[in-house]
Order: structure tokens, then C-alpha cells, then sequence
């Protein structure tokens, strides 16, 4: 379940600790990298993609909001790297908002210019992952407490249930 710690702007950070049964690591990280895999199990994605601007690969996701609020979309980098720490073996994966001028803000979807996020995968013994994630966006506008109050009763469970499923099926991809 998702803990929520509000900051001094009112905003929300997401610490989300969960399994992901019969999910090994790997998997799960390969997974979550994969974009184009993505807009398939991921009912929330409008445009997604990843482009390169001055050597950096810089990734642009438009995300669907319901009705009647303004989609938002992110422009952000992202790193995977696999440590070893003591024995254990981990994948991580660090992403942050970026400030493109080849990507300019659309009419209609509000930009997210703050945007961090941090996930570590590792094994939980079994055939399994253990999975940690912190998230930080600010979603801009006004965005309505029913709407803050299902992501972090639902829509964040639903996503760790989504993901599970996607890795499911993923290997029956390759």
C-alpha cells in the first residue's frame, strides 16, 4: 500500500513497497523499460515514446486523465542499472523531468515539469520480486481530492496488478 507524505507544498510523494509474485527482477525491469510493450497493457497511455535530442535519450508519455480534466504529459530521462549490493542483486531504475526545447509544450495537456521517480526490483526468494518505488510529480492545475484519493487507494494497486500481468505475458512474448 502506498504511504503518503504530504510536503510543504501540499503535494504528495508516493512510497510504494509491494510483491510481485511469480515476476522474477529481470523481468519486471525489462518490462518497465519497455516502452512500446507498454502502451499495450497500460490503459492510461496516450503517446509514448522515446527520441534523441543533443546525444541524450529523452523519453515524451502523454497520460489520459478522465474527463473533464486536461491531459498531463512528462518529458524525462531515465537510467537502469543493475547493482550488486552484498550479494543481493538489484535493478534499478531512476527517472526525472527535463526541460527540452525540441519537445515545446501542446495546446490542451498540461505539462509536468517536476517529475521524479526511483524503483528498485530485487528477488524475494521465490520466483518472485520485491519492489520499492518513490514518486514525486506535480500534476499542475487543480486536480480534485477524489481524483489524489483513488490513485492512492486504487490506482496504484491496480498498476503493481497491471504490471504483474504484463510481465505474464511479456514472456510469453520472447
Amino acid at each position: 500500500l502506498p504511504i503518503l507524505f504530504p510536503q510543504q507544498s501540499g503535494l504528495y510523494e508516493y512510497k510504494i513497497f509491494g510483491g510481485l509474485a511469480d515476476c522474477p527482477p529481470k523481468l519486471c525491469a525489462d518490462v518497465y523499460m519497455d516502452l512500446d510493450f507498454r502502451k499495450q497493457w497500460d490503459q492510461y497511455v496516450k503517446e509514448l515514446y522515446e527520441k534523441t535530442y543533443d546525444g541524450e535519450k529523452v523519453i515524451y508519455w502523454e497520460v489520459k486523465y478522465p474527463f473533464p480534466l486536461s491531459n498531463r504529459d512528462y518529458v524525462y530521462i531515465r537510467e537502469r542499472r543493475e547493482m550488486d549490493v552484498d550479494g543481493r542483486k538489484i535493478w534499478v531504475v531512476l527517472a526525472q523531468s527535463v526541460s527540452v526545447p525540441q519537445c515545446p509544450e501542446k495546446p490542451g495537456i498540461i505539462r509536468v515539469k517536476s517529475y521524479k521517480q526511483s524503483l528498485a526490483i530485487e528477488s524475494d526468494g521465490k520466483a518472485g520480486s520485491k519492489v520499492y518505488m518513490y514518486y514525486f510529480d506535480n500534476p499542475g492545475g487543480m486536480i480534485p481530492s477524489w481524483l489524489v484519493n483513488w490513485a492512492a487507494k486504487s490506482g496504484v494497486p491496480a498498476f503493481l496488478k497491471d504490471i504483474q500481468k504484463a510481465c505474464l505475458n511479456y514472456s510469453k512474448r520472447t
